[in-house]
């Protein structure tokens, strides 16, 4: 399960798959990290500053947190994608098309001025959070799609 959170200036990745439960982010910002919450993880309940310090003592990195950069993602499923704004402006797009067996992911993008902001990856993320919700798996035929699927 792939679970994108944002708040403010701080966008929250979570992968399922990675996380192994050593409670170091519950531990370290237990009012966002809250097991028996669901969500489980709420980014208004702490600093900043907080919520990335026990994040960064995630020893799978299951979690991993980014600074927004003032760009908001928005999931667009008439027209098959997500897609990134900066201040009204579209700066990335991530683009799926619906086959009998999932979500082909074919194209992920972002403005090069924009590039290195992990833009792209809460692009990608928000489109697998949405496919997992309707239970539809994910084809990463995009590289950057299969970059971020598999973790590295």
């Amino acid at each position: 399960m792939h679970r994108l959170y944002e708040y403010g200036d701080i966008a929250v990745f979570w992968d399922s798959e990675k996380c192994r439960h050593a409670k170091m982010c519950v531990t370290g910002s237990p009012k966002t990290f809250d097991i028996q919450r669901r969500p489980w993880i709420d980014l208004t309940k702490a600093p900043t500053m907080e919520i990335w310090q026990a994040i960064e003592k995630c020893p799978t990195k299951a979690l991993t947190c980014v600074y927004t950069h003032e760009a908001t993602i928005e999931l667009d499923l008439n027209n098959c994608r997500s897609v990134a704004y900066i201040s009204g402006k579209q700066v990335g797009e991530c683009d799926f098309r619906r086959t009998e067996d999932g979500w082909a992911i074919y194209h992920t993008e972002v403005l090069p001025e924009y590039e290195g902001k992990s833009i792209a990856k809460r692009l990608v993320y928000r489109l697998l959070e949405a496919a997992e919700k309707e239970g539809m798996k994910v084809i990463p035929v995009c590289s950057y799609a299969a970059k971020v699927l598999s973790g590295k």
